[in-house]
């Protein structure tokens, strides 16, 4: 029996093992174009291992002023989106996760969210509204579109309906209010639920680039994002703007292919710092919000 029982965990450790390598190789490989010379990526030389060693990629990223101001938008960007999609996710969910009893017109509230959540206004009428409300090239512009994320709503909801009703029914014994019942009661026991909907929020927003390119037409508020995918090599206006001898010959030594390597590697260095300090709470928070009994 512990034979059988070592060869199973065997088999298991190798297939999870596996697994990993899948995972971990692609993005190893982009590492190693990202650190290589033009002509190796050009010719699909490079495998796990840099060829012809450069950081150019990575100069040419962060060696520009618009990079780091970049970064500190996008940073910014996630804070408040965080905060403010929190604060309404909680708010709406609280009410919500009441009985038709309790809450009258929360079978109305549900369509709405529900039929919002499938079918959206689109993108021109969403950039119709925030061109009238005078919010081009603001951050407002990248953050209220997604203000309200209904599928996180409804997860949170849900957990909120899996509290045991007898901790409210305590609460209320003593004489707390609805707002202490939720700030007291519900909030610290749905930990694991809202640090599961402020991962979906950091990297939603993080990723997102497109709404850099549709709301904002100044180079300069770009988020991180949209400024790193409108980044590309360009010799020809490195010498138009007089730049240095050693700048055009790290700009020769690259294509946009090692750059757009050197761009992923840099999107995902934030998120592989977060992911670990949310993730042990990612599927508790999914399984019990997502099922309703």
């Amino acid at each position: 029996m512990k034979e059988k029982l070592n060869a199973r965990i065997i088999i298991i450790y190798a297939l999870v093992i596996g697994l990993g390598l899948i995972c971990l190789l692609p993005l190893w490989n982009i590492v190693a174009i990202s650190l290589s010379g033009s002509a190796a990526v050009a010719g699909n030389k490079v495998g796990l291992i840099p060829i012809d060693l450069t950081f150019g990629a990575y100069q040419k990223i962060m060696g520009d002023g618009q990079f780091w101001r970049s970064f500190g938008i996008s940073v910014l960007r996630v804070i408040v989106t965080l905060a403010l999609n929190l604060i309404l996710i909680v708010l709406m969910a609280y009410p919500l996760a009441k009985s038709k009893r309790a809450f009258k017109g929360r079978s109305i509230y549900m369509n709405i969210m529900i039929f919002a959540m499938l079918f959206n206004g689109g993108m021109i009428p969403t950039y119709l509204v925030v061109k009238q409300l005078g919010l081009l090239n603001t951050i407002w512009a990248l953050i209220l579109p997604g203000a309200v994320p209904i599928f996180s709503v409804i997860l949170v909801m849900n957990f909120f309906r899996g509290i045991p009703k007898a901790l409210e029914e305590a609460a209320i014994i003593d004489g707390a209010t609805p707002l202490q019942v939720l700030f007291q009661v519900f909030i610290p026991i749905s930990l694991p639920s809202l640090a599961t909907v402020s991962l979906f929020s950091i990297v939603g927003t993080w990723n997102d680039f497109m709404g850099g390119l549709i709301y904002i037409t100044k180079a300069e508020n770009y988020p991180l994002m949209t400024y790193i995918q409108a980044l590309n090599v360009n010799i020809a206006d490195a010498i138009k703007n007089n730049a240095s001898a050693e700048s055009i010959a790290n700009l020769a030594q690259l294509s946009d292919k090692n750059l757009n390597a050197a761009k992923i590697m840099v999107a995902i260095i934030p998120l592989l710092l977060i992911y670990p300090m949310l993730q042990k709470y990612f599927v508790t928070g999914m399984v019990v919000g997502s099922v309703k009994e």
